[in-house]
């Protein structure tokens, strides 16, 4: 059932309900009151027969509708005037209440109401009993009725009709919603919800949806552009690979020859190596938080770790460490993350320092305060120049300086996703010529 149905049903059911209870009351009241008129009518009738009989000794024929009894005060019938009943119908426990109570009496027995009341003639009570049949209030009671259940039935098909109306209109907007994102394919991400407004749920509903094409185009956008740069990365080792392996079967060579190829042929597997593993790594990088083991790691032995992986593989780098003799004794360098990832973001920024100075060289200065850690990795090298900053943690950006140095842009994407996935902040500052200084803070 759709939701236009449902909504259309609820409203119905409801009107309904309202309506109903509004029909009730209005029945209900109605023959209250004309049960109230007609007592009243009874009493000046009763009245009327009294005077009459006691003044006159007579009684007006056409009255003979109504059912008139007069008692004494010792409950003797003096006079009778009625159709419907015998004499001396009424209970001497009925008598003697109206006697006690001087007040009125009323009474239904079936179709019939009845008025008791103390009449008083020459200083003398007398007990007036009054019955009647209001056929005509009866005959406009089942007129009403009869109105009520007609306006009920109209009232029932024009809920319906309204209510179907209403939440059509109501949820026009979710129809034009759901006809414009039948339209937004992977062929056009960029598409999105205008026109809604901001302040009604359906306009909050379309951001939520532009809001997460924005980031469905993102991904599908980096995607494509991974999978370029990762094709192009690949194609390029492996091509030098194979040509330098074709190269030495087209003819004998000698030995030196032989060795320089092979030589050659582990440089570029290297690279691929690398290459896959900072793949490897920046997919790692990319998972969710909740599914990567987290521990109480100490900072300062992470970066000694790193140092050495960097130094394992470039013997000639130079890392040098400056922070205080007794920063193994603070208690502020542990810090809850993961050791694996960290270790190779650090190991990317003194990696990067060295490659992009002359003199090879990466100083880190390590610092805690406020249970907030700051690490500087810093460098006199080339520098980057300031319009290429923003980009710089861009997966698979190569800057100006790329004929510097080889790489194959993945190092400070891992950085950036390493340092964001521990709720840190990684900055940079850097002037061409003078070097860079990179700044992680962690808390």
């Amino acid at each position: 059932m759709k939701i236009r149905t449902k909504i259309a049903l609820r409203i119905t059911v409801v009107i309904t309900a309202v309506m109903l209870i509004f029909v009730a009351l209005n029945y209900i009241v109605s023959t209250h009151v004309r049960k109230t008129e007609f007592y009243i009518d009874l009493k000046k009738e009763g009245i009327s027969r009294a005077n009459l009989y006691f003044k006159a000794k007579a009684y007006n024929e056409d009255m003979d509708k109504v059912d008139v009894f007069i008692y004494d005060k010792d409950y003797n019938l003096l006079y009778q005037d009625a159709d419907n009943f015998k004499a001396s119908p009424h209970s001497r426990e009925t008598l003697e209440e109206i006697w006690k109570t001087r007040g009125d009496f009323t009474q239904n027995k079936g179709k019939y109401q009845t008025i008791g009341f103390i009449f008083s003639y020459q200083n003398t009570d007398y007990i007036i009993l009054v019955s009647a049949y209001d056929s005509y209030g009866s005959e406009k009671m089942s007129k009403l009725a009869l109105y009520l259940l007609i306006l009920s039935l109209v009232s029932l098909l024009a809920a319906c009709a309204l209510g179907y109306f209403l939440a059509k209109s109501a949820l026009k907007p979710v129809a034009r919603i759901s006809n414009k994102m039948k339209d937004i394919t992977a062929n056009n991400l960029h598409l999105r919800l205008l026109g809604y407004n901001q302040k009604d749920e359906f306009g909050e509903l379309a951001n939520s949806f532009n809001k997460a094409l924005d980031i469905i185009e993102s991904s599908f956008n980096s995607q494509k552009m991974f999978v370029s740069n990762v094709s192009h990365e690949l194609q390029t080792p492996l091509a030098i690979l194979i040509g330098e392996i074709d190269l030495a079967l087209l003819k004998d060579r000698t030995l030196e020859e032989y060795k320089q190829t092979l030589i050659n042929s582990r440089q570029d597997t290297n690279k691929l190596i690398k290459f896959l593993n900072g793949l490897l790594d920046l997919a790692k990088a990319s998972y969710d938080e909740s599914i990567i083991s987290m521990s109480i790691i100490r900072i300062d032995e992470v970066l000694l770790d790193a140092r050495e992986l960097v130094l394992k593989g470039n013997p000639h780098y130079n890392i040098e460490f400056l922070f205080n003799q007794d920063i193994e004794e603070t208690p502020d360098m542990t810090f809850r993350g993961n050791e694996y990832l960290l270790r190779m973001a650090f190991a990317n920024l003194m990696e990067n320092n060295c490659k992009y100075s002359n003199n090879k060289t990466s100083i880190v200065k390590i610092t805690s305060l406020d249970n907030k850690i700051t690490l500087l990795f810093s460098d006199t090298g080339i520098g980057i120049p300031g319009d290429e900053i923003e980009h710089l943690f861009t997966p698979f950006y190569r800057g100006s300086n790329k004929s510097f140095t080889q790489g194959n842009g993945i190092g400070l994407a891992l950085v950036k996703r390493v340092i964001t996935l521990h709720k840190g902040s990684i900055t940079l500052a850097s002037a061409v010529g003078k070097g860079t200084t990179f700044r992680v803070e962690l808390s």
